[in-house]
């Protein structure tokens, strides 16, 4: 049974949907019977993705730094799903980085990569849904700009930046109808992070600070994304929204 049957062949955009939380934010709108387009850079898992998904779902390889290619990459999407009512800014990396090691080149990749495509995302999409009657973004962000962790100062900014970003664009295209909201993970096992943070020692620290004594996976964090999206929602704009277990 779905939940969510007003999802029922409308177009969503997912950025970083090939694999980790984007994965199952896109397989949770196939589910409820939307259309998916994923953009990602990594190609093999995105078109193994949207072969498995098959038919509504659509895969293009788009390396989001590259804010001069995303429009066409987002217009070849556009040829195969329809016009997009959705969009989920998923995409980023949490790389870490000493704060000598930093150089300028490096600061302005790692935001290109983890917050300049949200709003050049919206950009390219806020048109389509105002003429659709409206739509609804979702950006997100991290609770690891709320925490005093270190070794990734730039993830962390380019994170809080999106609680303000979401502000921005919500009060502008809100009489066009769009809402935008902020989804805000804590710390989500995705297998890259199970491959190159997770420890026993930090899982221990982690099950004392949580609320919940369990590990999060992706699928905690598409159910709220579908419910930013959907009509049960339709009242709420310029918000953010943690999942994070009770960590912060």
């Amino acid at each position: 049974m779905r939940r969510f049957p007003e999802f029922e062949g409308r177009a969503v955009l997912v950025t970083g949907g090939a694999s980790g939380i984007g994965e199952a934010i896109a397989r949770a709108f196939m589910r409820e019977g939307a259309r998916v387009g994923i953009l990602d850079l990594d190609a093999e898992a995105g078109r193994r993705l949207a072969d498995e998904l098959g038919p509504g779902a659509a895969f293009e390889p788009a390396d989001l730094r590259d804010l001069d290619a995303l429009p066409g990459a987002i217009a070849r999407l556009r040829a195969r799903t329809g016009p997009f009512r959705m969009l989920i800014n998923n995409a980023a990396r949490d790389d870490r980085h000493a704060i000598d090691a930093v150089t300028p080149a490096y600061w302005r990749e790692r935001m290109a990569t983890n917050i300049d495509h949200q709003f050049f995302a919206a950009q390219a999409l806020w048109r389509e849904m105002a003429e659709a009657g409206g739509g609804a973004i979702v950006c997100m962000g991290s609770t690891s700009y709320m925490q005093s962790q270190d070794s990734f100062a730039a993830y962390k900014t380019a994170k809080s930046a999106a609680v303000g970003l979401m502000r921005a664009l919500a009060r502008e295209l809100g009489p066009h109808g769009i809402r935008v909201n902020c989804l805000i993970p804590g710390w989500i096992m995705t297998q890259r992070q199970i491959d190159l943070w997770l420890t026993p020692e930090s899982e221990a620290e982690l099950m004392r600070q949580q609320c919940l004594k369990r590990r999060l996976v992706p699928e905690d964090i598409a159910g709220p994304a579908l419910f930013l999206c959907s009509d049960l929602a339709a009242g709420m704009t310029a918000q953010t929204m943690i999942v994070d277990g009770g960590w912060v």
